[in-house]
């Protein structure tokens, strides 16, 4: 099971990247089979480059450095 801990400390590392752009990341839930979910927010909400930013950005990093992580979705 993924620690919630775990995955903001990772998430921290990523947020100033995406606050530059004006838009945040936040934590919504973390399943049993290892997807996590996540709610993009400010300049990243509607934005046509989101999904790239979840899936090349987010998604990557989180499976990097904790290997339980199988997926990140929007929530």
């Amino acid at each position: 099971m993924l620690k919630r801990e775990e995955v903001e400390t990772v998430l921290d590392k990523i947020r100033p990247s995406i606050q530059a752009d004006g838009g945040d990341v936040e934590l919504v839930d973390i399943a049993e089979d290892g997807v996590v979910s996540v709610r993009l927010t400010g300049a990243c909400k509607g934005c046509p480059m989101s999904t790239l930013t979840l899936k090349a950005g987010i998604e990557r990093v989180l499976k990097e450095e904790i290997p339980g992580v199988k997926e990140v979705v929007s929530a």
